[in-house]
Order: structure tokens, then sequence, then C-alpha cells
């Protein structure tokens, strides 16, 4: 009972304190506090995989998945007519730069896109642009003027995946080993640079082949790096996960590959390992590398 009653004599000597201090701020004309209002929120920054082609897609181009092979292949030696026969051509159009887009704004056809990419402050970078990471006006009018320039469609200024390759491409081309990440040596070596999504290859300091761009490992399936040396060469390859063509296959680690794929590089969603190249520059580096050369891989694909 004592306890109670020295508790409740507590709790009104404390309301009676507060009811004092209270009082005597406000006689000194002291203004109450004001509750603070909420934050804007951010602008969305639009994930890749929320994201779909600009334009509509024609024939074969759009080729979500690709054909890799994920386990090593049963090695063979190709007959000489086997060799002889080249893979058949892509599809016209299939590797146009057509730019991943919100939803919205490939529905709407918008001129002017006002959403943040995922790339946003990458290009805002490259360009010379404030790299706040959020869409302005300002923005948008000089990511447009790139994409016109490199006839990227279509051109609304959105920051997706295909701007920014680009950007990475362009940035590449008179030196792609300026940072030296590609180890330089007197013998050939096949530079796969995940973190540009580029490969070239060089010879001491001279370059033999690209930069060209590329598609490599998604998460859970990222291209592996360090060296590694091709083992087989199948001009003709097929899948035998997908049973789809995987042309001018050049394996040079377990079930991971350089080979073209018959649709865009630049998808949102990487391989399942292989170096996915376009029909051309597979082609030519099927020409350059030969059974025992070496490759080196290094970074991290954008996303992983």
């Amino acid at each position: 009972m004592i306890s109670r009653r020295i508790a409740s004599r507590g709790v009104a000597v404390l309301l009676a304190t507060m009811t004092a201090l209270l009082a005597g701020t406000l006689a000194a004309g002291a203004a109450p506090a004001v509750v603070a209002k909420p934050a804007p929120p951010a602008p969305r920054t639009e994930p890749e995989s929320d994201l779909v082609p600009g334009v509509p897609p024609t024939g074969q181009q759009w080729q979500i998945d690709t054909p890799d092979q994920v386990l090593p292949p049963r090695t063979y030696t190709p007959t000489p007519r086997e060799d002889r026969i080249e893979p058949r051509r892509a599809p016209a159009g299939a590797y146009d730069l057509v730019e991943y887009v919100p939803l919205s704004d490939a529905v709407t056809k918008v001129t002017c896109s006002k959403q943040t990419g995922p790339y946003q402050r990458q290009v805002e970078r490259w360009l010379g642009l404030k790299a706040d990471g959020r869409q302005s006006g300002a923005d948008c009018k000089a990511i447009r003027a790139f994409q016109l320039t490199y006839k990227i469609k279509p051109a609304i200024g959105f920051a997706g995946p295909v701007t920014w390759s680009t950007m990475m491409l362009v940035s590449a081309k008179k030196s792609p080993n300026a940072a030296k990440n590609c180890p330089v040596r007197s013998y050939k070596v096949a530079c796969v640079d995940l973190d540009r999504q580029l490969t070239w290859v060089q010879k001491g300091s001279k370059v033999m082949f690209g930069p060209v761009p590329m598609r490599s490992g998604r998460a859970g399936h990222v291209t592996r790096k360090g060296w590694h040396t091709i083992y087989w060469r199948h001009k003709n390859h097929v899948s035998t996960l997908y049973n789809q063509p995987m042309p001018y296959a050049q394996f040079f680690d377990g079930g991971e590959a350089f080979h073209a794929v018959y649709g865009s590089i630049y998808t949102t969603v990487g391989s399942w390992g292989c170096v996915n190249l376009r029909l051309g520059d597979a082609r030519t580096l099927w020409d350059v590398l030969k059974k025992g050369d070496h490759v080196y891989v290094w970074g991290r694909r954008p996303g992983t």
C-alpha cells in the first residue's frame, strides 16, 4: 500500500514538473515544436527486369534466353565437310540498337522520358552532366542527342542498358586496355571485360580484334574469372541442353564459350555463362583465335 502511494506521488510530481516547464516555455514566447513534413519520394528507378524493347520485335531478334551449353560438351573432331559449312545468317534487324524502356514509355511513345533509368548516374557522368542519378529535362535532352547520333531506337532519352553499352564501346575504341586490366603478354590473349561488357584480342600491346560488345553470364551463372584456355572449337555447334545453335563456338572453360546468338546481345538478361557475340564478330574471332590460345576474364557484369 505504501509503495503504491509513493509511486502515485512520483507520477504526480513528474506531471506537475512537465506542466510547469511547458507553461514557462509558452510564457517566454517560444513557439511550440512543429512536426517536420515527410521528404518527397525519390524518383523511381526502373530495374532492368521491368524494361521492354522500345520498338516492336520482329523475326527472331528478341531471343530472351541464350542457347548456352552449361555443361562441358562432348568433344570430337569435326569432318572437313562439316568445317566448310558456314552457320546460317542472322535475320535482318537482329542486332539493331533497340533500347529497353519502361512499358509505359513504350506504349505511349513519349518523346522524352521523365523516368530514371537503371544506368542514369553512369550515363550522366559519361555525358559530363550532374551525376545525381535523377532524370531531368536537361538529362533527357542530352541522352536523346547521343541516342540519335548512334541510331539507338527509340531515342527518348531513357538511360537504359543499350545506351550505356554503346557508351562503353565508344570509349574503348581507341585503347580498350588503357586501364591495363588485361595482362599484356607476348602471345595472344582474348580479353573479356565483364565491367564494360566488351571483348577484344591483343598480342603484346597490339589489338588484333575488337573491342566488340558482348553479353556475359547472369546472376548465379556468372562467366568465370581468371585465366582459361580454348580447348575445343566447333563452327556449327548445337547446345545439347537447349538444342539451339551456338555458331562459331570456342570453348574455354567447361561449358563456357565464345559464340554467336541470333538476337540482341543487349538484353537485360545475361547468358548462362557463355560470352555471347553478334554473328559477324563471332565469325571474325573464329579466324583470330585457335585451340590453345589464352583467355582472361575479369570484373563484374552490372546487375550480378
